[in-house]
């Protein structure tokens, strides 16, 4: 076996995708997506989210057609914003790592109107579909939700970037380095 420096799976810089490289440099949110009660909840993570304010207030996102989140048909879901302790948990939605007897068996939910939604978050949103199918975009589904509900959480808000997960501090603490 031989041990190289260079991630084996990433293409030579020359053969790299510019859209990949530049998307990845682009902050995006971390949340969960989640949909049903009980035993019958589904749930995605989804980093392609846009909150647009106005009457009514909506959220878009493009969410993988072959989601199992699409098996429930829902009408109404929680757009979970995650926090920086749940770098897990979105890898289990993701389906990029274990979670025996399922995601829900992570972290503490309650049932409400819109869908599952997550203790300890940095907040979630209530939403209900538009009235209007899903069109595809580029290789996922644009969904549009009227917000209906919006819960502020204390914790400091997930993003990815680079192909990583970091923390998105909200508060004015001056940071290592000085640079507040």
């Amino acid at each position: 076996m031989t041990i190289h420096p260079d991630h084996p799976f990433v293409p030579p810089e020359g053969e790299r995708d510019p859209l990949r490289r530049l998307r990845g440099r682009m902050p995006a949110p971390v949340t969960v997506w989640s949909t049903g009660q009980g035993r019958d909840r589904h749930g995605l993570t989804v980093s392609s989210v846009l909150v647009a304010d106005g009457e009514p207030p909506q959220v878009l996102g493009l969410v993988d057609p072959d989601s199992d989140f699409w098996d429930a048909t829902p009408t109404t879901w929680v757009v979970n914003v995650l926090g920086a302790e749940h770098r897990f948990l979105a890898d289990a939605f993701a389906g990029t790592a274990p979670a025996p007897g399922g995601p829900f068996t992570l972290g503490t939910w309650t049932d409400s109107e819109w869908g599952p939604v997550l203790e300890g978050t940095a907040g979630w949103i209530g939403v209900r579909l538009v009235d209007q199918a899903p069109r595809s975009v580029g290789w996922g589904s644009l969904v549009q939700g009227e917000i209906e509900s919006i819960t502020v959480g204390a914790a400091d808000a997930l993003i990815h970037l680079r192909g990583r997960y970091r923390e998105a501090r909200t508060d004015d603490a001056p940071r290592p380095g000085g640079t507040p």
